[in-house]
């Protein structure tokens, strides 16, 4: 594990880390709590730190205090102090230091609190993975990965009043898989996921990073294009259509012949989010009625 030593006393410094070496640790040692806050700060910086009390520059709380305003990745404070006064431990509690280690320290207990400091950056981590899970799971589409329905729907209501603030104009496309109840009712509903799953990869492949898309139901994709008129919206629209149809979707030994239709829809600022959805639902309706496999206004 990677540690920092911040200690203005070069011997105590160099045993301190002649002792973690020998712990297995790698050791970056500075001399002052300026260079303990830049060095930590860093984006691969130590995410376990033992710190004197008293040092030039910043003192060891003063170091911690301003590592604990950054939210993530937490760093493990174990301050290194001769002091051993109630007010001084409370002090040091205030300024949200994890552990002591009083000097002279014993290689034991050293030892034991670094494993505990361990132990909290592991659970750390581990909670931060389930928190990144929970949100992923809360904002996208379990069989696409796409975006969800309250995800880009949200998406568009944000990017409504951007558009509103900067006159500015802004496109929806609605795609719907074309025959999507003859892939279930032929294949089942495996291939069908599948299909699903690698048709709205495909969308998302010839998207640009400011355009987005999610699941709007079913088998319907709600793409939204930030500062697009009709114009663009078409050449959008047609480079979803190829995506999607140029080549069969394989699952497992079956290959899938499927086609998309698209509704397109573009106004300029002042307008209602719900009612741009509808348009494009009733330009993909028009597509549907001239044949699928297109894209209407």
């Amino acid at each position: 594990m990677k540690i920092l030593i911040a200690d203005d006393e070069p011997i105590s410094r160099r045993l301190l880390e002649g002792t973690l070496r020998k712990l297995g640790h790698e050791v970056l040692a500075v001399e002052d709590g300026t260079q303990a806050i830049t060095t930590l700060m860093a984006p691969d910086g130590p995410r376990l730190a033992i710190l004197d009390w008293m040092m030039p520059g910043c003192d060891g709380l003063a170091v911690c205090r301003e590592v604990r305003k950054r939210a993530a990745p937490y760093t493990y404070v174990i301050l290194l102090t001769s002091r051993d006064r109630r007010s001084d431990m409370v002090e040091a509690l205030d300024a949200e230091v994890d552990d002591f280690l009083t000097k002279p320290y014993d290689a034991v207990e050293l030892r034991a609190r670094l494993r505990s400091g361990e132990r909290v950056l592991r659970l750390q981590e581990t909670l931060l993975c389930v928190q990144e899970a929970l949100r992923h799971e809360a904002t996208h589409d379990r069989l696409t990965g796409l975006w969800n329905r309250a995800r880009i729907i949200d998406h568009l209501k944000r990017e409504a009043r951007r558009t509103e603030r900067e006159k500015a104009s802004l496109a929806v496309l609605l795609a719907d898989l074309d025959h999507f109840k003859q892939v279930n009712d032929t294949y089942g509903h495996g291939v069908g996921d599948a299909v699903l799953h690698d048709a709205g990869q495909r969308m998302r492949s010839v998207l640009r990073d400011y355009e987005t898309i999610g699941r709007y139901g079913g088998e319907e994709f709600l793409i939204v294009l930030s500062k697009a008129d009709m114009a663009v919206g078409r050449q959008v629209a047609e480079r979803i259509r190829g995506a999607v149809g140029n080549t069969p979707i394989v699952a497992g030994s079956t290959a899938v012949d499927v086609k998309v239709s698209v509704g397109l829809a573009s106004t300029m600022a002042g307008f209602d989010p719900a009612a741009l959805v509808h348009a494009a639902d009733s330009a993909l309706y028009r597509a549907k009625q001239q044949g699928r496999n297109r894209v209407a206004e």
